[in-house]
């Protein structure tokens, strides 16, 4: 039996003689950034302590008696690693019967090969929350087992499993903390939305009373116009002399351009009126609370809204090629889904612009091989019911709709796409909303359909939806 008098002479052998199959223990500091859901295990204080397996057993234990929160050994065998002994376990050896005996004066290996358990090795850009994770996955007895993390090729380090748990419960915290941020935030915009829908619902229903009764009366001029007009015809045809003062009234009004010119004016005042309506129209359509339930919509109605709301940003340049193919009433939120051509639309018309400017920027510089003097701006929309052939034998294939919306625009080059995709995930969106984003989740989530996009440079971009006929 060893007694505390051994401890003592074997500590005051350790002062004067430094053992050169042991390294003084150190912590690394803690990153001072704030944590966030994507922190690594670098970003945590990690434990160097690295120990030669011919170490006595008792050298190991003074150490750890000296470093009370020092989880455990990284042990090295003739410069490289071999294996990981935790405070835990070398104490839990040492306290068994005649355990001091057999291991404390021995080197480290002999009890190693005892007290070889299963370790957990990571990387340190492990994410926090992965390496909670993997350590919670182990078995109950090695739950309070520290991490080996390997830092460079040839260096491992130490971490707490506690420390570790309790730096995920921090980061989980944050996040129920920005999640409850971003749901209050996004419960505010949508009430805004809301509000915003409604009272431009109730602008678009002001203009049209109004718009009525000009449409209602217009025919009705129209048609008094035109009996005056036969009347002022019959009466100059059947009155041989007309009265000096009818001459001169009739100069005076110049009547010959009169009857040509309003037949002309009540058309476009017409013409005025059902545009007014039809944008009126598009508003309250595209401004519609959806219900609870998804219910049969005209896409190519909404289509047609989106674009007359755009038309201010369409400019003559750019042309509208709508290829429609015959689609059925499909069952969608269809206030959501003005909400994806609008987004659509507005990205194709940006793309559009943008290479026009980028054109007109080449041609000032007289670079004449980059012009193509040739182009012309259009967008293109697809739409066509198509099937998909089901997986399984016996179920029968399933009719999609397809609306693609194309441009032929500079397209984007493949780290944009990249971006653009990394954007749909959960993660990233959270992060950052974009009207591409929130399209892929309205079509994706909402409506368990699919979004796609291919783009190419120099050629365009083009948006496809996938909507199931159910």
């Amino acid at each position: 039996m060893v007694t505390n008098h051994s401890f003592t002479v074997n500590n005051y052998l350790l002062a004067i003689v430094p053992n050169k199959f042991l390294s003084i223990p150190s912590l690394s500091e803690a990153s001072n950034q704030d944590l966030r859901l994507e922190s690594t295990l670098r970003e945590l204080p990690l434990y160097q302590f690295e120990v030669q397996t011919s170490c006595l057993g008792v050298e190991v234990a003074e150490i750890f008696e000296q470093y009370p929160l020092l989880p455990g050994a990284i042990l090295i065998d003739q410069g490289k690693f071999v294996g990981m002994i935790s405070r835990r376990r070398l104490l839990e050896y040492l306290l068994r019967p005649q355990g001091l005996e057999l291991f404390l004066n021995q080197p480290l290996h002999v009890l190693y090969s005892y007290a070889r358990t299963e370790m957990l090795l990571v990387n340190d850009t492990t994410p926090i929350l992965v390496a909670v994770q993997q350590a919670l996955r182990r078995s109950p007895e090695l739950l309070s087992e520290p991490l080996v993390v390997k830092v460079e090729p040839n260096s491992y380090r130490l971490l707490d499993f506690q420390e570790l748990n309790i730096t995920s419960w921090q980061i989980r915290g944050i996040e129920t903390q920005v999640r409850y941020e971003r749901a209050q935030t996004q419960m505010i915009q949508t009430e805004k939305m809301a509000s915003l829908g409604r009272l431009v619902d109730g602008v678009a229903h002001e203009i049209l009373d109004p718009v009525g009764f000009i449409w209602g009366n217009l025919t009705h001029v129209s048609s008094y116009s035109q009996q005056l007009l036969e009347l002022v015809s019959a009466y100059q045809t059947n009155i041989p002399e007309v009265p000096a003062v009818v001459t001169e009234l009739e100069t005076d009004l110049e009547i010959d351009y009169l009857q040509e010119d309003l037949p002309r004016a009540i058309a476009s005042i017409q013409s005025g009126a059902e545009r007014l309506k039809k944008l009126a129209v598009a508003l309250q359509n595209f401004c519609h609370i959806d219900e609870v339930y998804p219910k049969p919509a005209d896409l190519h109605g909404s289509l047609n809204h989106i674009i007359l709301l755009l038309k201010s940003r369409l400019s003559s340049d750019i042309e509208v090629v709508k290829n429609y193919g015959h689609l059925p009433p499909v069952p969608c939120f269809i206030g959501q889904i003005h909400q994806v051509f609008m987004n659509i639309l507005t990205n194709a018309i940006d793309a559009l612009i943008n290479h026009a400017l980028s054109q007109k920027f080449a041609q000032e510089l007289h670079r004449i091989s980059d012009i193509n003097y040739g182009y012309k701006p259009q967008i293109t929309i697809t739409t066509e019911v198509i099937a998909q052939k089901s997986p399984y034998r016996g179920v029968p294939d399933q009719r999609i709709v397809s609306i693609k919306i194309a441009d032929n625009g500079s397209g984007m080059s493949p780290e944009l796409q990249q971006q653009i995709l990394e954007s749909f995930s959960i993660a990233k969106r959270a992060d950052k909303e974009t009207s591409l984003s929130v399209s892929y989740q309205i079509i994706k989530a909402k409506h368990g359909g699919e979004f796609m996009m291919r783009s190419q440079l120099g050629v365009g971009t083009e948006f496809e939806i996938l909507l199931p006929l159910v």
